[in-house]
């Protein structure tokens, strides 16, 4: 039985997952009940302390939902209520690609983005090679850190936001790779961000909702 997308302005939901039971938190736009495209949002890294619950991860969907779209944010293997073990960002992804399949039954017709902080990154660019998602944004990849590297190009339109006083993730390295791809992501530089961009929360929000009401 298919356990159907939730109504409510938020939810919270226990989804099968491989390893066990996966932790969801499902967001609804007010004034939208059947949003046009669902944002999922995976957190930074587990063994660091990462969760759904981070405050990048939540600034995310709220903009997303400002835009009328749904969201949905998750907790990796491991973490909170969500079984299993951390998996070197594999079988992470395989905890996002079962919370995709469950919205391919419960919402056919709605379009999926794509999103992820930090190790979230990752995970969502991952499944973006995989998955036919409408949308990617990475926010603070480490690209030093995993073989982020390997998975560009990209079908979907893609946004990289990256802090230029990044004390985990290399902003130096960041722009230089995007800059060197054959099809760069379009970059927006958070200026005086760090890591968990402190004091920038806003200005994140507010330059993502500009970009892509702009690309829309």
């Amino acid at each position: 039985m298919t356990i159907p997308f939730p109504t409510d302005r938020l939810a919270k939901l226990l989804l099968p997952g491989p390893t066990g039971q996966l932790e969801v938190i499902t967001s609804s736009p007010e004034t939208t009940r059947n949003p046009p495209a669902i944002a999922v949002i995976c957190h930074p890294h587990p063994l660091f302390g990462g969760t759904m619950h981070n405050k990048v991860i939540y600034t995310l969907a709220r903009c997303f939902n400002s835009m009328e779209l749904a969201t949905v944010r998750f907790n990796f293997r491991g973490v909170g209520l969500s079984q299993g073990e951390y998996a070197n960002g594999i079988g992470e992804t395989d905890d996002l690609l079962a919370i995709l399949t469950w919205l391919k039954t419960s919402c056919p017709e709605s379009a999926i983005w794509l999103a992820g902080f930090s190790f979230g990154a990752y995970v969502a660019a991952r499944a973006a090679k995989i998955w036919p998602a409408k949308q990617l944004i990475s926010v603070a990849p480490p690209i030093e850190n995993f073989p982020f590297k390997e998975l560009p190009p990209f079908s979907c339109p893609w946004i990289l936001i990256q802090g230029d006083e990044d004390e985990v993730v290399s902003a130096a390295a960041v722009f230089s790779w995007a800059d060197s791809l054959a099809h760069p992501p379009k970059v927006i530089k958070i200026h005086g961000a760090s890591h968990f961009f402190h004091g920038k929360l806003i200005e994140l929000r507010d330059c993502l909702t500009t970009t892509l009401k702009k690309a829309s």
